[in-house]
Parts: structure tokens; sequence; C-alpha cells
């Protein structure tokens, strides 16, 4: 890798997480055990746990500066740099609501229940990720979103990736977490590709190893596909046919599961990207998420290193 960064491009919001002992019933007045504003979105997150994980990484998205959305960005640019991710290719759209997530987490069950708003902010561009020196970077994820346009983007990879020899190129990987229906024309752009457990049982599969073996043939020719299954743990189907498994690495008292996730792709990601093979990665992933779902946030996480 050298000194190149891996780029996340996706969302980044204001995470407003209320911590209660059991989850509130409707119309009743609750009082949280506590709250506390968190940088959010899955690419967003997966560069938090990259760059305590010690990979030099940049996010690539959208930010709302103008009057009403200040505190919030202002929070957020604050919080990118804390953990020194490279913010340079933020695109600015200053008239634009910031978006939020009111999370309601539960220390009972360890549960997480996200209400999200999004007004007007938009996602970037096929456009705006022109504007990117692929040269600076050994590895580019995307969390599925405006696909379309995210398709372009990987296009573009792809052309420069044919001008190199194939230890030099990027490495693309796709998240598909959302069960909607654009979404899956991402299916065969990604060597990497995670699908979420929601994904795999609006397909009508019970388990991530079948998920994988019926829907392996809709990514490209040599790709992995990833499924993580939560307690279940994680699944992985490369060219070779064979399905890889790593169990799950509970927290001795589960805490926190918000951002595990995106918490797992970052720590496959980061594994895979330093010459691990792909067992060695789905284990890493497991073992960094369980830690992750022991602790509020992602600071905890660093025992885990690799």
């Amino acid at each position: 890798m050298g000194d190149k960064k891996i780029l996340c491009v996706g969302l980044v919001c204001l995470d407003i997480i209320n911590v209660l002992d059991k989850y509130p019933e409707e119309d009743t007045d609750s009082r949280c055990l506590s709250q506390r504003w968190q940088r959010g979105g899955n690419a967003s997150n997966s560069c938090t746990v990259l760059a305590l994980l010690g990979a030099p990484c940049a996010f690539l998205g959208s930010l709302a500066p103008g009057p009403v959305a200040d505190c919030c960005s202002s929070f957020v640019l604050e919080d990118f740099q804390k953990y020194h991710i490279d913010i340079s290719l933020l695109s600015d759209h200053a008239q634009c609501s910031f978006p939020a997530s009111v999370v309601i987490s539960n220390v009972t069950t360890g549960s997480r229940t996200i209400l999200h708003m999004n007004r007007n902010l938009p996602d970037v561009t096929a456009t705006d990720f022109s504007k990117v020196d692929l040269t600076q970077y050994s590895w580019i994820h995307w969390e599925g979103r405006n696909a379309e346009e995210q398709v372009k983007m990987i296009q573009q990879v792809a052309l420069f990736n044919r001008s190199l020899p194939q230890q030099q190129r990027i490495t693309i990987s796709v998240e598909i977490e959302k069960t909607m229906e654009p979404l899956y024309q991402l299916f065969p752009y990604g060597d990497i590709v995670f699908i979420s457990k929601d994904v795999a049982m609006h397909f009508g599969f019970h388990s991530a190893a079948s998920a994988l073996q019926e829907l392996y043939h809709r990514v490209k020719k040599g790709a992995v596909l990833i499924c993580a299954w939560a307690e279940k743990g994680a699944d992985a189907l490369g060219p070779d046919g064979v399905v890889v498994h790593s169990d799950a690495f509970s927290p001795e008292v589960l805490v926190d599961t918000l951002g595990a996730g995106d918490t797992f792709n970052a720590s496959v990601i980061y594994c895979l990207s330093h010459g691990g093979s792909l067992q060695e990665a789905l284990m890493f992933g497991c073992q960094v998420a369980g830690r992750k779902c022991g602790v509020h946030g992602y600071d905890g996480i660093v025992e885990q290193k690799k």
C-alpha cells in the first residue's frame, strides 16, 4: 500500500443517541440514561474504524455548512479532524439541511432503533468524483446510495486501473445494505461486495452461506461476496467456490450495536488491504465488530488492532 490511502464514499450525518434501559412505550415520557452526539453515516463510521486501526484514510461525501446547519457541521468537521481523516474532498452545499439520525439505544438488549432525516442534501456525483486524484488511493469503498452515479464513479476507477499492473490497481469494494432495487446494480462492480443480512433475507435466504451461494452469480468474475449475520458471525465466498466462515465474538456485555456493520466492513477492508487472507479478514472483522458492541462509540476497539 505504501503511503496510499483508503477512500470511503457515502454519507456523513449527525447521530443524536439516546441511551435508555428499555425501549419506550408509545405516548409516554421517558428519561434517558444518557444522550450524546456522534458523527454517523456508514462510510463516515468506516473511516473512523480504519483510522483507529492505523490506516490512512479519506472521506468523500456531502456537507451542509450553511448558517442553520453550522453547529452540526462544525461538530462533524472537528470529529473528522480528531481521527486525522482526510476530508479535503468534501462537497459543500450551503443551502441544504444537515442530515441527522435520532437513535434509541437500549442497553438491556443492545438494540438500536434509528430515525433518519435527510431533507435535501444531495449525494456526491460522478462529476464530484472526477476531481479525485486516484493516484493517492489503494482502495476505494462505496456505501451503496445513489447507485447510478456510483456506477459511473466505479467505471472511472476501472478505466484508471487498466493502465496499471495488477499489483498497483485500486481495489474496489461496495456495500449493499438497504433493500432497495436500484442498489442491486452495484453487485457486478465490486472486487469485494458486502451485503447485509436484511438484503439476504429480502431475497428469501435464512443464512449467510445460502445467500452467498445463490447470489454469487450477480458479482463479477473473481470477486468476493461477504455477508455478516449478527450473532451468527459472517461468511464469504470467493472465485474458488468455497464458503469461508467466522463465528461472532460477542462481548461480555452487549452495550451498543450502532455501527457494528460499518466496523465489520472497515476491519475486513483493513485486513485484506494489509495482505490478510479471506479467512483472517472475516475473523478480524468479527473480532473488532464484537469489541465495538461492548463499548459506546468506537474508541474502545483499538485493543483489537491487528
